[in-house]
């Protein structure tokens, strides 16, 4: 009795398909998740800026009464700037500010803030730089410096433009 070869390539070809099959339903696909690192911060001064203080459509002007069910919508009040501090004045120099690294940003909706150098009266301290939330859609962070004021230094704080 002779082999049927038309039997044997359909018989081939149903292993070599079974194979295949059997080794792409055993792939895995691999994926790299970035997941931000919150670290603590050091209880350094903090510097002086804007504080976020998230507001409702809906919430009266300061000062105002409610609003009824017929009146229209209330905008939130304009963004302030932060109340004046005294700078702190330092006889030296700042140094040069440290390479930081920025970790994965947490949302869209958060701005990077650099560090910044300190005076605590005697020794320069670095307050890392921290993601915060913008205090309204585009704002940028223009950062604080310490000027040559003098024979000392001053601090000029930053601010959102």
């Amino acid at each position: 009795m002779k082999p049927n070869i038309k039997n044997r390539n359909q018989w081939c070809a149903t292993l070599l398909l079974m194979t295949v099959a059997f080794l792409a339903a055993g792939c895995v696909e691999h994926r790299v998740e970035y997941v931000p690192v919150y670290q603590s911060q050091p209880g350094y001064p903090a510097q002086p800026g804007y504080t976020y203080q998230p507001q409702s459509a809906y919430a009266p002007a300061p000062g105002s009464t409610p609003p009824d069910a017929n009146s229209a919508l209330v905008a939130p009040p304009a963004p302030e700037a932060a109340p004046a501090t005294p700078a702190p004045m330092a006889e030296v120099a700042p140094p040069a500010p440290p390479v930081e690294v920025v970790p994965a940003n947490p949302g869209p909706e958060y701005y990077w803030v650099p560090g910044y150098w300190t005076w605590n009266g005697g020794a320069w301290i670095w307050v890392r730089g921290s993601w915060t939330i913008r205090p309204w859609h585009g704002a940028i962070w223009i950062g604080g410096r310490w000027a040559r004021h003098g024979h000392g230094w001053v601090w000029i704080g930053g601010r959102w433009r």
